[in-house]
C-alpha cells in the first residue's frame, strides 16, 4: 500500500475515531439520563463547549475528505502516488493537529495555530494539483 493510501485510510480513520467518541459520549449522556435520545443537535448546541467543538472537528474532517481524499484517490487510480506519498503523511499529520487543536481551546493562540494547520493541508493540494496536471 502507498504512503498515499496509508494516509487515506488514517485520515478516514481519524474521521471515524471523533465520531466513535462523539457517539460514545452521546450514549453515555443518554444513558445517565442528562439528555433525552432525542435532545441532540447536529452540532452539539445544546451540549458542552467540548462537544460542540468536538462535533466542529469531526464536520471539517467530512468537509475536507472529498477535496484531500479525492486528490489522493486520483492520484493511485492515475498511477501517480509519487506526486502525493511524499507529504501524504504531513497531510495527515496537519488534520490531526487542526482537530486536537480544535479540541482543546479557542483561544486565539489556538484558532492561529489551528488555521496554520488547515493551511498547510491547503497547500499541499494546491501543490498535489500542480503535480498532477503537470504544471510543477
Amino acid at each position: 500500500m502507498t504512503a498515499t493510501l496509508q494516509a487515506l485510510l488514517g485520515f478516514i480513520a481519524w474521521t471515524l475515531c471523533l465520531l466513535v467518541l462523539m457517539e460514545a459520549i452521546r450514549s453515555w449522556l443518554v444513558l445517565s439520563g442528562t439528555v433525552p435520545a432525542n435532545g441532540f443537535t447536529p452540532d452539539n448546541a445544546n451540549l458542552s463547549p467540548f462537544m460542540q467543538r468536538l462535533a466542529r472537528a469531526h464536520a471539517n474532517c467530512l468537509e475536507g475528505l472529498p477535496l484531500f481524499g479525492g486528490l489522493m484517490l486520483v492520484a493511485v487510480v492515475a498511477g501517480r502516488a509519487t506526486v502525493t506519498d511524499p507529504l501524504a503523511w504531513v497531510l495527515l499529520g496537519a488534520r490531526i493537529v487542526q482537530s486536537l487543536i480544535h479540541l482543546v481551546s479557542t483561544s486565539p493562540a489556538a484558532v492561529t495555530a489551528r488555521f496554520t494547520a488547515f493551511a498547510v493541508q491547503v497547500a499541499i493540494a494546491v501543490w498535489w494539483v500542480l503535480g498532477l496536471l503537470g504544471a510543477r
